[in-house]
């Protein structure tokens, strides 16, 4: 068997790839591995449970409770919310686990399954691969130990949970909104309702697109994907700045008063200062991936903070900063962690403290987000290959280094394949933005070639 976790729980089309009986049975795995590994110390243990809105979730969700009922855990229902409002939630109830049912910003046909330890944190490698592991060797025929009676979990509903968790996010607001016009695009995801309600208390004036999800119409044509509808909606109505959130909405892209994106690069750059002003940027370190511009690091250097870079996944990003108690770090695609009010990157609270520090300073995002100057950065996505081969084929291998002379000290090159999708992504980063066209163009071609 193929490993079925990558760097965001498992995910791949519902039903087809995920279904109800890999959902009900990596649950009953998860539940033994994690009362193996102490988490549940000896007491009935408890799972907060969550989801997007995906048609697809509704039958997954109930595979998830079945499973984990029938493995003696009691299960907290929250309904639709936010991956980080589910992993606050984990943390603020001291449950044992819990479990968001999401494809983030997949198209609606995908949905998965992120586990959450205790604390609201993602699982390491190793537990991962022991649930994978529990679950095969059961699938493949062992018996489970299952519990009768009144040793079966029991399961209801948290309706609390939306306002516990608003209350949280407006509760760390350095400063009010008042007086902001903000565009929310809610992607027709999870924060459909969360994200607006929390603006709205903060003090801001709130304009909202793409928060009437159906079931069908999560990510389509809209959200942090699809930055178009956003950046004309921030225009039409003569708003201060937009926010723009995934599927779950752990990430937050936003747009500026002139319609321009602000990546997560840069929103980590206004981030950095406004927190180092306030004390709290510990360190002075900030911790990003590989995928980061060139000039975030300059930008960073520039105003003598330091950078830590880790492999791409928010989860290394996590791992570090957990590590060495570091307070922000993220992603450039919009993954931003506060870690003194979050386990994991959450879109509304990243969305909240960059409108908090428009109103606090009384500058525009453009203005703000003008601390780093973005180098000319190429991403090609080249589906339909061997992903697994990226790291061992020799003629893949000599194309990039010939790239890398071309580009010299002024660009690098990055390959990598996809931790969620069946691709391999091509990043070229140059001076001049004509030659890292051509030479991404160039590489996509060997990746074709080599790896198709």
């Amino acid at each position: 068997m193929g490993r079925l976790f990558g760097t965001d729980g498992v995910r791949g089309v519902a039903n087809v790839d995920l279904t109800a009986e890999l959902a009900l049975g990596l649950s009953v795995a998860a539940a033994h591995v994690l009362g193996e590994a102490g988490s549940f110390e000896g007491h009935r243990p408890v799972a907060v449970v969550g989801r997007d809105p995906r048609a697809s979730g509704e039958f997954l969700e109930a595979a998830v409770v079945a499973g984990l009922a029938s493995a003696g855990v009691d299960v907290l229902l929250v309904g639709v919310l936010p991956t980080p409002a589910v992993a606050f939630l984990t943390a603020e109830l001291e449950a044992d686990l819990g479990v968001m049912l999401s494809a983030s910003h997949n198209a609606m046909p995908d949905n998965g399954v992120k586990f959450l330890a205790r604390g609201g944190h993602k699982l390491d490698d190793e537990l991962e691969e022991r649930i994978e592991a529990v679950y095969e060797e059961h699938r493949t025929g062992a018996p489970w130990d299952r519990p009768t009676g009144g040793g079966v979990g029991r399961v209801r509903s948290y309706d609390e949970g939306f306002e516990r968790y608003v209350s949280h996010l407006v509760g760390v607001l350095p400063n009010r909104l008042d007086g902001l016009k903000v565009v929310l695009d809610e992607a027709h995801g999870a924060a459909s309702l969360v994200s607006p309600e929390v603006f709205t208390r903060a003090g801001a004036e709130i304009v909202t697109i793409g928060a009437e999800p159906d079931g069908l119409n999560i990510n389509d044509g809209c959200g942090s994907t699809h930055l178009g509808k956003l950046q004309a909606a921030v225009l039409e109505h003569g708003a201060d700045l937009g926010i723009a959130h995934d599927g779950d909405a752990d990430r937050c892209l936003a747009v500026d008063h002139t319609g321009e994106e602000v990546d997560g690069d840069q929103i980590m750059a206004v981030l950095a200062l406004a927190m180092r002003e306030r004390g709290v940027l510990r360190a002075d370190t900030v911790v990003a991936t590989v995928m980061s511009n060139l000039g975030f690091k300059l930008a960073m250097e520039r105003e003598g903070l330091s950078l830590i870079q880790t492999a791409v996944g928010d989860r290394y990003v996590l791992e570090e900063m957990k590590e060495h108690g570091y307070a922000l770090g993220g992603e450039q695609s919009g993954h931003v962690i506060i870690s003194d009010h979050a386990t994991t990157g959450d879109g509304t609270l990243t969305g909240l403290l960059l409108a908090a520090r428009v109103a606090q300073t009384g500058r525009t995002l453009k203005d703000l987000a003008g601390v780093m100057v973005r180098l000319p950065q190429v991403l090609v996505n080249v589906p339909d290959v061997d992903r697994t081969r990226v790291g061992s084929s020799v003629e893949l291998a000599a194309a990039v280094a010939e790239a890398e002379r071309e580009l010299g000290a002024t660009g690098r090159v990055l390959l990598r394949p996809s931790g969620t999708e069946p691709l391999v992504r091509v990043m070229v980063e140059a001076a001049d933005i004509d030659q890292a066209r051509s030479v991404a163009g160039r590489l996509a071609d060997v990746v074709k070639s080599a790896l198709g």
